[in-house]
């Protein structure tokens, strides 16, 4: 599949994906007031949050496809970042205000309609998991994670399926407390940790998986290569990177030796998955201000 139609397909499943979360929201939301479930409720906010994360991905995976211009040289695909960062922050300020609704639960159960919430749960399941058929295998860290999220609210429903058919035949309600806290802590472990891979990519971190050591060592192994430094690389939106490097070679390199090199390193980072590459030659007796950095 072609960038365009990767675009187009992971469009339509963003858009497909917040409709159904954005209906299924509301009817969740009065269904765990109908129900009295804290448990439903715990999954309203975070369908909420999903609601959230999906418009945002659907509005800035196409603004994030913008071609560069004069302000942004690079284009705009660490827009697509700002949906990760809003998503993963709301989902937390939601998932804090449920546990608060929780734990006094704990102490004093309510009972909750049972039948309603298996109910919901069977609506719950097929609706966040057509959603996350749509967005699965995106490559973007917005979409991997809305894809988290999907996943979360799929296994909920789920929990929340298991539950409500306990409650049909046994009177536990601290069942539905201590599930919504087990859903909330659950997403709140994932959202920390996305968040944390945002905030890096934000600060520019070298993308996990790629080794500036590695690629220098490989990069100095070239013929006439004296040295290579000031080897930068980082990320545009967690999928597309970028490297710059600058190499000095020996004195007595010729025009032909030059472009040996330019050759060579492109082989080398031909499968390094690097958007934008920028690699500086200088000789060894040319002054270099970054060297003195």
């Amino acid at each position: 599949m072609d960038r365009s139609s990767h675009y187009c397909a992971a469009t339509a499943g963003l858009r497909l994906a917040f409709l159904l979360n954005l209906c299924f929201t509301l009817l969740e939301l009065f269904g765990g007031l109908w129900t009295n479930s804290i448990a439903i409720i715990s999954n309203a906010v975070h369908d909420l949050g999903d609601c959230l994360s999906l418009g945002l991905a659907w509005y800035l995976a196409g603004y994030a496809e913008k071609e560069s211009d004069r302000r942004y040289s690079y284009g705009y695909r660490r827009f697509s970042l700002l949906g990760a960062l809003a998503t993963a922050l709301v989902l937390m300020v939601g998932s804090l205000l449920v546990l608060s609704e929780a734990v006094p639960r704990l102490l004093r159960p309510e009972h909750p309609n049972a039948g309603g919430m298996a109910l919901l749960a069977v609506v719950g399941i097929a609706v966040n998991g057509l959603a996350l058929l749509r967005v699965r295998g995106g490559r973007t860290l917005n979409a991997r994670i809305v894809t988290w999220h999907l996943l979360g609210d799929l296994l909920g429903w789920a929990a929340v399926l298991s539950v409500s058919s306990v409650l049909l035949f046994k009177d536990l309600p601290l069942l539905d407390p201590i599930l919504s806290i087990l859903i909330t802590s659950y997403v709140l472990f994932n959202v920390s940790r996305n968040l944390k891979k945002t905030v890096q990519l934000f600060l520019q971190a070298v993308p996990g998986g790629i080794d500036t050591g590695e690629i220098e060592k490989k990069l100095l192994a070239i013929d006439k290569v004296k040295s290579v430094h000031h080897t930068h690389v980082w990320s545009l939106d967690g999928e597309h990177n970028v490297l710059t490097t600058h190499l000095v070679v020996e004195a007595d390199a010729t025009r032909k030796d030059v472009l040996k090199i330019r050759n060579r390193v492109r082989l080398l980072l031909e499968n390094a998955d690097f958007e934008h590459t920028t690699v500086e030659i200088g000789y060894e007796n040319e002054y270099c201000r970054m060297k003195e950095r």
